[in-house]
């Protein structure tokens, strides 16, 4: 009976119309949205229940005679792109650049870039004693390995001690925005003839791209919070995502581009001073201050939906990609297992060297999430030729499972669970008051956990 309704229920892209694509959409994303309402009350993270969503979605195609997606490469192309630009654009929002917290950020950012560049050297090698991979492709799937996810980190770890926790904000943040930077820039020079010629091209291809993103974001700042419509938020990632391709094609580093604007927003004061009195208020005076406290709390929300939106489809396409086939090839299971070792292993020598006290919990929380498959995805449909045939996708689930479960009990064990971090106040920043954070322990109204800009503060955002 089962094989002659599934011989009926034959469907090929044919059958796909546009109703169709609304109806899966749709369904994927009220279910993404109580994957995060069940990692909630079990503390199992809902990038699990979202891989495992999109597993379960390529069988039933598969079983109706569905085999392949319709523009698979394209869109995760397209994905793939606006993801990455507004997740440089949230982490950027969460930096405060304050004199108080100098020696946090030297820290944070010193433990991210040499977990980052040593955990990228002991990938490779890995890689290519293994697997016989060249070094250079090596390097180039090191890197997105050797990405702590943020998007995982920032909403979790809201019940360790108050230093612990904006220590992880900070380095996870870091580590993404370095690991993304560090990626296209190997990738823009793989055809150099030596180190000198890398370090050139590095030095003009950043020149070249602060120097532009540093005027564009001064004017596009400016200009903002002069827009009396309310439709200058949209306008703005238009405008964003137009000179980020123009860029691009150029061969530059457009994600400096929305780094700096991201901290523009949230440090007005700091990149429009009034230089002590002394220019008689000028350029500060070029903003108003509660202007731009609205416009960093709207960007901070676009960010956060916009976000729950591009995760949530990430991961569900990242699980039709893969099968459970893989965990049970051992060679597979082997490789993530060995990553995920050297991963820690990394991490505890640099925890030890910079004396970063607590130990643990803060070794293990280093799960790995959406800018890893991300920059993967990036390889296969962007540069074709560094593809390695040997290298099964299947390690990717294997690391992303493993470090989301040690980071889970590591958390459980030392502390609350996974917690939200503190979260921004909107009525402050709506009011025009000075920006305030509300306690993880505060009770939560029913109204800020109706939608995706809850996002922030659910323990389990998908990354």
């Amino acid at each position: 009976m089962s094989t002659l309704l599934l011989a009926g229920l034959e469907l090929s892209a044919e059958d796909i119309n546009a109703y169709g694509l609304v109806i899966g959409g749709s369904a994927v994303v009220i279910l993404s949205y109580f994957a995060n309402l069940l990692a909630r009350r079990t503390n199992i993270p809902s990038v699990l229940v979202l891989i495992g969503m999109g597993i379960g979605i390529r069988q039933g195609l598969e079983a109706v005679g569905l085999h392949h997606i319709p523009f698979e490469g394209l869109i995760l192309e397209l994905l793939g792109t606006v993801g990455l630009i507004f997740i440089v654009l949230e982490a950027a929002l969460e930096l405060e650049l304050r004199r108080d917290k100098l020696v946090l950020i030297l820290r944070s950012a010193t433990l991210a870039l040499l977990a980052l560049g040593a955990s990228t050297l002991a990938i490779a090698y890995f890689l290519e004693q293994f697997l016989g991979m060249p070094w250079f492709t090596a390097l180039v799937y090191g890197i997105p390995l050797s990405i702590m996810s943020s998007a995982i980190i920032i909403p979790s770890v809201g019940g360790l001690s108050p230093a612990s926790r904006e220590f992880m904000v900070y380095e996870s943040t870091f580590s993404d925005i370095f690991g993304i930077m560090a990626f296209y820039l190997l990738l823009g020079n793989q055809e150099a003839a030596s180190g000198s010629e890398v370090l050139t091209n590095i030095a003009i291809n950043l020149f070249g791209t602060m120097a532009i993103s540093i005027v564009v974001s001064y004017l596009m700042v400016y200009v903002l919070q002069k827009i009396e419509s309310g439709v200058r938020l949209f306008l703005s990632i238009a405008v964003l995502l137009l000179i980020y391709a123009i860029q691009k094609l150029f061969h530059l580093s457009p994600l400096i581009l929305i780094l700096i604007f991201g901290l523009m927003l949230n440090n007005h004061k700091l990149f429009f001073p009034d230089w002590f009195g002394l220019t008689n208020g000028w350029p500060g005076k070029l903003l108003k201050d509660e202007r731009m406290k609205s416009l960093h709390h709207d960007f901070h929300i676009l960010t956060l939906e916009s976000a729950f939106v591009i995760r949530t489809f990430f991961f569900v396409l990242f699980g039709m990609t893969v099968s459970l086939g893989v965990l049970l090839d051992l060679t597979v299971v082997f490789q993530g297992l060995v990553i995920s070792v050297i991963l820690y292993l990394v991490r505890l020598v640099f925890l030890f060297v910079l004396r970063q006290k607590p130990m643990s919990p803060l070794l293990y929380i280093a799960p790995r999430g959406l800018i890893t498959v991300l920059l993967f995805f990036a390889i296969e449909s962007q540069y074709s030729d560094l593809v390695f045939q040997g290298f099964d996708q299947g390690v990717l689930l294997v690391v992303i499972l493993t470090t989301a479960l040690v980071m889970t009990a590591a958390l459980i064990q030392h502390g609350d669970g996974i917690q939200p971090v503190a979260e921004l106040d909107p009525e402050a920043l709506v009011d025009g008051g000075e920006l305030t954070l509300a306690s993880p322990d505060a009770p939560v109204t029913d109204a800020g956990n109706d939608g995706p800009e809850a996002e922030e503060s659910n323990p389990e955002t998908p990354a």
